[in-house]
């Protein structure tokens, strides 16, 4: 293709609101345009690159028996009212209702539709295994978008969805895709780790997440120092206390503590520690009120709270909640009484193992301290349960081993989701007994416009984008100076024509521009390996290639430019 037939909008100007070299790289390379507020449209160089991701994808999904389908983007809101997931997913759902007052979503992901179309379709266990995928687009109303493709409102996701009859059948499913995403991301040429994960409002009984490290990354990743063990910040485990501390035996004592509700406020106050402080969390479980227990120096974790509670809608109690519970404003809560109020407590070990400490006086401004786990608030009980509900820390161990942690970014995940959604859809068959059994499922996402934009943001100088040559806009490019002399421009030109009869997909600036533009915006786009025909070179029976990694070019003969080409293409691509 010819670069003066193309929009390639390049800008040397930095965006504004792009606050990652990603989101700034794709807008300065012309790769994209913005069109609201996490909303994007991708140019000819964009959608080039994600056209190629997208085959990638669709080769490794059909080599794995996957069959591809076509879903709606408009879905039925009813569907997601059986499975509960329009509570779950909450302002993040866009929804509207149509001119028949019939209420609608906008696709987030497809579980509901797909499940409902296996319903309809699927009536005996001879017809399982089935897997089937699509490459469309999805749409989340996220309430901040963020880092131009990594958060934005629409994007392009593949999302596959497979039926089985027993968990063993699943799991054979479920390690072709494990395995079909390492081939996708290696192909792509993107780094990757894999890390355990939770599923959140998927639901399902595991997972397993595709994450590219990187420091601008939204994601925690945990890691054991010796990298035995992997998750991301949901799903980390840490070791219990070694011991539990030796009981304090003052006793407890309400102190005065006037409009100071937060941890640090109260600390700087009383001046102790956040580690001695017991934070008393109230929230919903469903239609229960339950209360959370964790040191003050620890965050909830909203997943681990989500499974302790059996997979109910979690979210924070309103301030009324909070006030009618406790008869204190927020930030005053305490566990003292509260056991017999709440439908649940949930205690962390790291506060049942703590000798005493400070907490709220169920009174606005006031807290007491010498609060002892066990004697001022029961750690066993019908409805108290000691375990795990916070965030791995700086400090942890997991199996003994110290726990270190890296950011990344998310771009696939595989779940294995039981029969969350074919219960309550309807979805059965019969098995060979004849009685008629719900699926047990699977489903397995890949983010086609992240690994865009993960391999920009993992690889790129100060010069542009360093793009893998598999998902890369154009594999070469023939940059043609002095295009008005007739021999710089067809010798060019036969490069260019020799390479596209070759297969290589090849781009040739044409353009009428000063040799220094061409070459910044070669390196700005990031196009693997740089061909230079000029009028100087071929003088001396040269022509120079650059591979886009490389300070300097190197002079190869005008005769052999071609075959060198082809073999570094090659080579490339066998790195890659």
């Amino acid at each position: 293709m010819r670069y003066s037939k193309l929009l390639i909008p390049t800008t040397r100007e930095v965006p504004a609101d792009a606050e990652i070299p990603s989101h700034r790289l794709m807008i300065r390379a012309g790769y994209v345009r913005k069109v609201a507020s996490g909303t994007y449209t991708y140019l000819v160089l964009g959608l080039r690159s994600l056209r190629k991701i997208m085959q990638i994808v669709r080769e490794e999904m059909d080599a794995s028996g996957a069959q591809e389908i076509l879903m709606p983007v408009v879905q039925p809101l009813e569907l997601w009212d059986r499975t509960g997931r329009s509570v779950d997913y909450g302002e993040t759902l866009a929804t509207f209702t149509d001119r028949h007052g019939r209420g609608n979503a906008l696709a987030p992901t497809a579980e509901e539709v797909c499940t409902h179309l296996a319903s309809q379709e699927l009536k005996s266990y001879k017809q399982l295994p089935v897997n089937l995928y699509q490459i469309g687009t999805k749409v989340r109303d996220e309430f901040r978008p963020r880092f131009g493709a990594l958060r934005s409102r629409e994007f392009i996701m593949k999302d596959a969805y497979s039926f089985h009859t027993t968990p063993e059948c699943l799991d054979v499913t479920y390690r072709a895709m494990y395995d079909a995403y390492k081939r996708i991301f290696e192909r792509c040429g993107v780094p990757y780790v894999i890390v355990e994960a939770e599923s959140g409002e998927m639901g399902g009984s595991g997972s397993d997440q595709f994450t590219v490290p990187c420091e601008n990354g939204e994601d925690v990743i945990v890691h054991t120092e010796d990298n035995q063990y992997a998750a991301n910040i949901e799903k980390a485990q840490v070791d219990p206390p070694a011991e539990t501390a030796a009981r304090g035996t003052e006793a407890s004592e309400e102190i005065s503590t006037p409009g100071v509700g937060s941890i640090e406020a109260v600390c700087g106050f009383l001046k102790t520690k956040p580690a001695e402080m017991i934070k008393t969390l109230v929230y919903k479980a469903d239609e229960d009120t339950v209360i959370c227990l964790i040191r003050g120096d620890h965050e909830l974790n909203p997943e681990k709270l989500t499974q302790a509670a059996g997979g109910a809608h979690i979210e924070p109690a309103d301030e009324a909640t909070v006030r009618e519970l406790t008869g204190a404003s927020v930030g005053f809560a305490g566990p003292i009484g509260m056991a017999g109020k709440v439908a649940k407590v949930y205690v962390d070990p790291w506060v049942a193992a703590m000798c005493c400490g400070i907490t709220g006086a169920n009174k606005t401004d006031c807290h007491v301290k010498n609060v002892v786990p066990g004697r001022d608030f029961p750690l066993e009980g019908d409805n108290v349960s000691v375990i795990d509900i916070r965030n791995a820390a700086e400090g942890d161990t997991f199996g003994g081993k110290a726990l270190l942690f890296h950011r990344g970014i998310e771009v696939g995940q595989v779940f294995k989701l039981g029969t969350k959604y074919s219960k309550k859809l309807d979805a059965c068959v019969n098995d060979e007994s004849g009685a008629s059994v719900p699926c047990i499922m699977g489903c397995y996402g890949i983010g086609i416009n992240r690994i865009l934009a993960s391999a920009i943001e993992v690889d790129n100088d100060k010069n542009g984008c360093i793009m893998p040559i598999a998902i890369a806009p154009f594999e070469v490019e023939v940059v043609a100076l002095n295009t008005e002399k007739e021999e710089v421009f067809s010798k060019a030109e036969q490069i260019y024509t020799e390479l596209q009869a070759a297969g290589v997909d090849v781009l040739l600036d044409d353009r009428d521009a000063r040799p220094g533009v061409k070459f910044k915006d070669a390196d700005l786009i990031g196009i693997p390996l740089r061909i230079v025909v000029g009028e100087r070179g071929l003088a001396e029976g040269n022509v120079e290639i650059k591979l886009r990694t490389d300070d300097k070019p190197t002079g190869v003969p005008f005769e052999q430019a071609v075959e060198t080409i082809l073999a570094m293409v090659k080579e490339l691509k066998t790195v890659g």
